[in-house]
């Protein structure tokens, strides 16, 4: 990757991905875009910047071009349980900018990313170490939006030649934006709560096991797939990742061993709740470890341990 152009820049991923592009490979070289202009710092400050829609073609096109982009990194997208309230603006938005962005990449023959997600899997998937290649009936629109779109990453490959690339991410985890959404939001939720009032009441149930991950160590998997040989890729555009698996109270167990007060309670929101049913409770990396050494740095203790101190920081300095 020489010169990145990325989309939804200010969401919940791209808001740490670029600044971490940003140090590895230059501010100049890395295009950060949003349709939103919020005026911050490390957006307007740190490198180039634009305001884009992407579901207007033209104008995605006219971006890339203009910066002479090699590398198209296309984060935009409506997330789980608002794209389910949502579905046909979700799908206009997420396969309409996710055409726009592989046409963008074909024409200018950019190496192309879009990250998949576990939401790309169903309820007759197999629960519990679910393989690489398995059988995907999801029935959430987002899931559908994610198997469509490893489907279409696929197709521009097979078909055009083009360079993509993509992980099957689990619920990210990171203190630096707030929820965006997501049915695992509730792992971000639990350690702000946890330090501001010491209690914390989960929409999600007892028991329920998802797969998550660190944002730290999804960063560095984007990162090290994109400079990953091609000749050894395989399974381009579905790389299962993640790095813990965990129910809400495993969560709150750890938290407990920094703050011994704290308390969970539960009030099970039924649209998230369906979502998260239909979701493996862990899944297989192995294909994503042979083919381009994935690997991670943070278990939940680790984890934990650093989300508690950065957000305590966060809100020390707000309240200043």
């Amino acid at each position: 990757m020489k010169k990145i152009l990325v989309t939804g820049a200010l969401g919940q991923i791209g808001s740490e991905l670029i600044p971490k592009l940003r140090d590895v490979y230059g501010n100049d070289n890395v295009i950060a875009t949003d349709i939103r202009q919020e005026k911050q710092f490390w957006l307007t400050q740190s490198g180039p910047h634009e305001a884009l829609d992407v579901t207007n073609a033209q104008a995605m096109f006219d971006i890339a071009k203009k910066y002479q982009v090699d590398t198209f990194i296309h984060l935009a997208a409506l997330l789980s349980a608002t794209a389910e309230a949502k579905p046909l603006f979700a799908w206009n938005l997420n396969m309409g900018g996710l055409v726009n962005a592989l046409e963008t990449a074909r024409e200018l023959q950019c190496q192309f990313f879009t990250p998949s997600s576990i939401g790309a899997f169903g309820p007759s998937t197999p629960k519990d170490n679910t393989p690489q290649v398995t059988i995907q009936r999801p029935t959430t629109m987002y899931g559908v939006n994610k198997v469509a779109g490893e489907l279409l990453c696929d197709y521009y490959n097979l078909k055009f030649g083009v360079d993509t690339r993509g992980v099957r991410l689990p619920g990210l985890i990171s203190y630096v934006t707030p929820p965006g959404g997501g049915t695992t939001d509730y792992a971000v939720e639990i350690y702000y709560e946890a330090l501001r009032k010491g209690q914390y009441t989960s929409y999600i149930a007892q028991g329920t096991y998802m797969d998550m991950m660190y944002m730290p160590d999804a960063l560095d998997a984007i990162i090290k797939l994109m400079e990953a040989d091609p000749t050894r890729l395989i399974h381009r555009n579905a790389y299962n990742v993640t790095a813990i698996s965990a129910q809400p109270d495993d969560f709150a167990t750890e938290i407990k061993k920094s703050l011994p007060a704290f308390k969970m309670d539960y009030n099970v929101d039924p649209i998230r709740q369906g979502i998260a049913d239909s979701w493996p409770n862990s899944i297989d990396p192995t294909a994503a470890i042979a083919e381009w050494g994935f690997t991670t740095n943070y278990d939940l203790a680790k984890l934990t341990s650093d989300m508690l101190q950065k957000i305590q920081q966060k809100l020390r300095q707000n309240a200043s």
